[in-house]
């Protein structure tokens, strides 16, 4: 019978050989009569004791395997009615001679985790990665032996670095014990280091200083690069050459963007290649961290009800949507380089579209996920000019032909959302036809998964007005987060650097994934360049550009966004 001794209430970190790591709750067995095998994770020894109730207490030979060889200890067994409490602690007494009084390794054969921000003066530094941080130091996700640095040109001591951080830190709203000292703790972790991103006497010195927190244990270092994609390479290169670990993983954080075509992607890859393997790198789009995202493949494929619908048979079309209430404040030099296609569409939108459309994986392991991302994406048409106001795609596979999916994305409209809606065909021969008149679209089923704001999961059906007579209407199947569930969602950060820690890479983007992508925008990019194409005016805070509408109608298709339903 196995029985886990240890969990978390993030993950579980008492597992099998089996590095993935679990979500389940880790029981304490209650019958500890015959024999047992009890197995922690790498911070406790792995340990296999015999325990059985006798009449006279006796000494059993207790084998503690060790990659050095095999020690012998001795234990006292325990009666029946020892209480679960007394039997874990007794378990974790258990020591080699190589073991320390707290019950774990001495620190030589320990492991820690060196996060390093490259940037740590910017913006989202300051706004999302620090807080991020701080946010699984707070929920007990990170590792015993962690230290958080900030590296950048700017001139900055520990302290005014602990008092930048410290403003943008804040607790759960539904779990504020102890927050600040919780606070206080976290940043006595947080240290800086000033340096250019091209030297690598800079990140020697650094490799020094993180030599010194880590103390002699098993080094694991992450950097999140923070920092324009110009001066990727430089860092990396540096950070490569004068500051990996020499005993445990190195890893890589890049943000978007990736390039701003296939070309320059293709080129940013090979450099990095140059100086990392693929599974050092960690590409990240924040998109793949929300929890509505994260809950597309539950949804789908957990539910009998949705998988068998999922294709051309009954599906009309798929919209994805993209808006913000503000325009390009502080942001006009980025936009006018990328623009919103590169910004949004060809990372975003369509990481959610090839997750929503692949088809189902061998299992939930990374790699077979990436697979069938890879899969769809390569199956998508290339973008023409007569496809962009709003973009229009199409996948050619035997799930998905004839099946437009709609991309609008845009800033400075009416409201700020991101959502997947999902349209359904009519149903062939509706006996209440009647009841809708001639516009059939009135009777369309749809399913919307907003993931943000407010965040909510409902399915549109049409439904019968309780009186005397035949009234139709249309009625909201609805989940809404934040009346079904009290606890406050993680930001997506949170979960994409706890992934990166732990060497889980589902949620990142694989470079075969990335050229896929590419290859699909490009030569739309290249022609609305070329071509000086002029992008449709519209007013601020409107609805934005009318020829989305003539887009939509050409491939008959209405907006979903656009209706006078209420969607909540």
């Amino acid at each position: 019978m196995a029985t886990t001794l240890y969990s978390t209430p993030c993950r579980s970190l008492a597992t099998s050989s089996s590095s993935s790591s679990s979500l389940q709750p880790c029981p304490l067995s209650s019958n500890l009569a015959y024999p047992q095998r009890v197995t922690f994770s790498q911070r406790f020894l792995a340990s296999k004791v015999s325990l059985k109730s006798q009449p006279q207490p006796y000494q059993i030979p207790v084998h503690t395997q060790q990659p050095e060889g095999t020690v012998t200890a001795a234990v006292t067994p325990v009666e029946n009615g020892t209480s679960h409490k007394q039997l874990k602690a007794d378990l974790l007494s258990l020591k080699s001679p190589d073991e320390s009084e707290d019950g774990f390794e001495k620190d030589e054969n320990e492991s820690s985790v060196s996060i390093t921000v490259v940037g740590a003066s910017g913006d989202l530094a300051k706004k999302k990665i620090f807080p991020a941080l701080f946010a699984l130091y707070y929920e007990d996700c990170l590792p015993k032996h962690f230290t958080i640095y900030g590296y950048a040109r700017s001139k900055m001591t520990d302290a005014e670095l602990r008092n930048m951080v410290s403003k943008t830190l804040t607790c759960r709203i539904d779990k504020r014990e102890n927050c600040n000292e919780k606070m206080d703790q976290f940043l006595k972790r947080c240290f800086y280091h000033s340096g250019q991103y091209d030297s690598q006497e800079n990140f020697a010195a650094r490799d020094k200083k993180l030599k010194e927190h880590e103390g002699g244990r098993t080094s694991n270092r992450l950097f999140y690069l923070s920092i324009p994609p110009n001066i990727f390479i430089d860092a990396v290169k540096c950070a490569s050459l004068s500051a990996s670990s020499g005993n445990g993983w190195t890893r890589v954080i890049v943000e978007k963007p990736f390039g701003r075509d296939s070309e320059s992607s293709a080129a940013l890859t090979k450099s990095l290649k140059q100086y990392l393997t693929e599974d050092q790198i960690f590409r990240i789009d924040h998109y793949l961290g929300k929890e509505l995202v994260e809950n597309l493949s539950v949804l789908r494929f957990s539910n009998l009800i949705f998988e068998p619908l999922w294709s051309r048979q009954y599906i009309r079309n798929v919209q994805l949507i993209f808006s913000e209430d503000f325009g390009t404040e502080g942001r006009g030099g980025y936009f006018d380089h990328y623009g919103i296609i590169r910004d949004i569409m060809q990372n975003h939108l369509l990481q959610i579209l090839a997750l929503f459309a692949m088809e189902t994986p061998v299992s939930l392991d990374a790699e077979d996920i990436r697979n069938e991302k890879v899969k769809v994406l390569r199956s998508m048409r290339p973008l023409r000019l007569e496809d962009v106001v709003i973009a229009a795609l199409f996948i050619d596979n035997a799930r998905w032909d004839g099946v437009p999916f709609l991309m609008k994305a845009g800033k400075a409209l009416h409201n700020k959302r991101a959502e997947i809606r999902v349209q359904f065909r009519h149903v062939p021969g509706n006996l209440y036809n009647r009841n809708f008149g001639t516009d059939l679209d009135r009777a369309t089923n749809e399913l919307v998964i907003r993931v943000q704001p407010d965040e909510a999961i409902y399915l549109k059906i049409n439904n019968k007005v309780p009186g005397l007579g035949m009234k139709l209407d249309r009625s909201n199947l609805n989940l809404h987060y934040a009346a079904r569930y009290s606890k406050e969602i993680p930001d997506a950060y949170e979960r994409l650097l706890l992934d990166a820690i732990e060497g889980e890479r589902r949620l990142f983007i694989r470079s075969d994934e990335l050229d896929a992508a590419w290859s699909l925008f490009t030569p739309v990019l290249k022609d609305l360049e070329e071509k000086k194409i002029i992008p449709e005016y519209y007013p601020y805070g409107s609805r934005g550009p009318v020829g989305a509408h003539y887009l939509a109608a050409r491939h008959n298709v209405r907006w979903g966004d656009l209706g006078t339903d209420v969607d909540h």
